[in-house]
């Protein structure tokens, strides 16, 4: 069994953080879906797992898309789908995950 390891550095995480940070910010929160797939795929740059890079290739249009429809459930369910979200969005993300 290869080796698993994280590449990716402090400066490399608070930049990325920044960056996210600002474009959400400028935005108000509608570029959100962009600055999580900026840092997804940073993580998947830095991720090895069994000797294997990672690669994401999520784009933000397509969990734009996602996050109208997960927000339009909240509403009509009164709030009670909000508590799938965060398992919502972490599937999301390893569909879009994958090893090169």
């Amino acid at each position: 069994m290869s080796e698993s390891k994280f590449t990716g550095g402090l400066l490399g995480l608070i930049g990325i953080n920044i960056l996210s940070a600002i474009i959400t910010g400028i935005t108000l929160g509608i570029a959100a879906p962009w600055a999580v797939c900026l840092k997804q795929e940073w993580i998947a740059k830095h991720t090895i797992i069994d000797g294997r890079k990672l690669y994401f290739d999520g784009t933000g249009g397509q969990l734009f898309g996602n996050y109208i429809k997960w927000f339009l459930l909240t509403i009509i369910t009164l709030g009670i789908y909000g508590f799938w979200l965060d398992i919502k969005m972490k599937q999301w993300i390893v569909k879009h995950t994958h090893l090169i």
